[in-house]
């Protein structure tokens, strides 16, 4: 079955990250390795490193994933941002080898000028940067399904399967959907007849092998809304069956569940280490739809 997780902060240093996973009795994790809304992030602690892996070994957590600044627009057309988004993407993927995670999980880019084609191709000579720039190295580039806001690319499984085609099926390359963005950017998951519909149509235009992690979130808009608001587990356009369907669908057994639900206001003041009561709440959500034997 599909191991359950969440996007955990990395306050007091990224070690304290597993420690609060742990905390919440998370499978998997994923953390951001600096400052999500900054482009420069300070050096990472190599004692602080070496006690991140230390930990993830110890408490079986895996996979693990980071998430890629916001700021960065692999899509681009204005010079200066481009390679500033570039460098920075280079090097979340150096933190990411550095603490031995399994991927980059990065939104792919918003199209600032030309066509949505012209986008696509800007995102994967990008990635060819990066993947020039680096090579030999084992971290995967995982592209998030977007819920197709504005000029956002990303939202259709063609524009996935793109980009990875441009880069000529690259190994390294692969995929992360969101639930909440499935539904906004109009693939209906919520009924049985659209779920098995949208995993066959991503089987056959991306391929099931490409998927290596799912974002779980309930969506506050509607199929089709194209915006992105996530809601807790079972609250919101989703409800409760979809995770259930994902959680027993034997395709992705072994992937990662992350949820990015919103958290409880300062439940870790003074970067306490302590179970936040909304994450446990949707945690154990997901834990129940599973059939775990111990919230049930």
């Amino acid at each position: 079955m599909l191991r359950i997780g969440a996007h955990m902060s990395v306050a007091g240093g990224v070690s304290k990250a597993v420690d609060r996973a742990i905390v919440h009795g998370c499978e998997a994790l994923q953390i951001f390795t600096k400052n999500a809304s900054q482009w420069l992030g300070k050096p990472l602690d190599p004692a602080d490193i070496k006690a991140f892996r230390a930990r993830i070994d110890r408490g079986g957590i895996r996979p693990v994933v980071s998430h890629a600044s916001y700021l960065i627009n692999l899509a681009t057309t204005f010079g200066t941002l481009r390679q500033q988004s570039i460098a920075a993407f280079i090097d979340e993927l150096d933190r990411a080898e550095a603490l031995g995670l399994m991927g980059v999980v990065i939104h792919p880019g918003t199209c600032t000028a030309g066509s949505e084609e012209e986008g696509l191709r800007l995102i994967a000579d990008a990635i060819r940067q990066a993947l020039k720039a680096r090579p030999g190295r084992r971290t995967l580039i995982l592209l998030e399904h977007t819920a197709g806001q504005g000029r956002t690319l990303g939202h259709r499984f063609e524009h996935l399967a793109a980009i990875i085609g441009h880069l000529r099926g690259s190994a390294r390359v692969g995929i992360c959907l969101d639930t909440c963005h499935l539904v906004a950017s109009g693939y209906d998951i919520v009924s049985e007849l659209g779920y098995r519909e949208t995993f066959d149509a991503f089987d056959r235009i991306v391929g099931i092998g490409r998927l290596k992690v799912f974002h779980g979130n309930d969506s506050k808009k509607p199929c089709g809304s194209r915006v992105d608001r996530h809601e807790h587990i079972g609250r919101g356009c989703l409800g409760e069956e979809p995770f259930r369907r994902l959680l027993h669908d034997r395709r992705f057994g072994g992937l990662p569940l992350l949820i990015e639900t919103e958290k409880s206001k300062g439940y870790d003041k003074a970067g306490a280490i302590v179970a936040d009561p909304l994450d446990m709440m949707n945690l154990e959500t997901l834990r129940r739809l599973r059939g775990d034997s111990a919230v049930r």
